[in-house]
């Protein structure tokens, strides 16, 4: 009886942790390409916007970084969607805030850094817009 109340008590817990790992694997996203990159767009403008005193800027770029990653994830390897205009340019934006992130974590955006990524962020509004 105690090895059969072992065995189940272990099958819950593989089954508990499979489905809580994968359960937020991609969470903060609907899977309408459109939308979730217009909401991604949003975030990293306020990533960008944000003062550097400001007290929630670290957790802010724990939550971007994991919103890009979320993003790549889920896109890059949609054919339909990899080759357009603005997955492309927003890749281009993501990986320069990324690598930012990765290699400063504790330095400000460098203002022409900013104005890329705003401009970059233009560009995939547009293109989007566009549908492209």
């Amino acid at each position: 009886m105690k090895q059969l109340r072992a065995v189940l008590v272990g099958l819950m817990l593989v089954l508990v942790v499979m489905l809580a790992g994968c359960g937020g694997a991609m969470g903060s996203l609907s899977g309408n390409y459109t939308q979730d990159t217009l909401t991604l767009v949003q975030t990293l403008r306020q990533a960008v916007a944000l003062p550097e005193d400001d007290p929630s800027k670290s957790e802010f770029q724990t939550t971007a970084r994991q919103q890009i990653n979320d993003f790549a994830a889920r896109y890059r390897r949609d054919g339909g969607i990899s080759g357009l205009l603005s997955f492309t340019t927003m890749r281009t934006a993501l990986n320069a805030l990324a690598g930012h992130y990765s290699s400063y974590p504790g330095r400000p955006l460098p203002e022409k850094l900013k104005n890329r990524l705003t401009e970059q962020l233009d560009q995939v509004e547009l293109a989007l817009k566009r549908g492209n």
